[in-house]
């Protein structure tokens, strides 16, 4: 029979300074965080601006209903309009 100055056959319920503390978060490594899928939207596609207008000094663009116009400027700069 146990006595009341027997140690419990079970772990404490409070670690004391110094022990493991087994089965908790702090010894346990942290899980590596999940690396979701790339989204279609963030892939990209490399295209020469020379390939995209092809000798035309405009391209027209239809994204989702709206009709976007690229442009070639003299010096050589690009502009997006809607």
């Amino acid at each position: 029979m146990a006595t009341p100055l027997d140690p419990p056959a079970y772990p404490p319920a409070y670690p004391t300074a110094g022990e493991p503390q087994v089965g908790t978060a702090t010894n346990r490594p942290a899980p590596e965080p999940a690396q979701p899928p790339t989204p279609v939207a963030m892939r990209a596609t490399r295209i020469t601006s020379d390939r995209l207008f092809a000798g035309a000094a405009e391209v027209q663009i239809d994204h989702r209903g709206a009709v976007y116009r690229l442009r070639q400027t003299a010096l050589g700069k690009l502009i997006l309009t809607k």
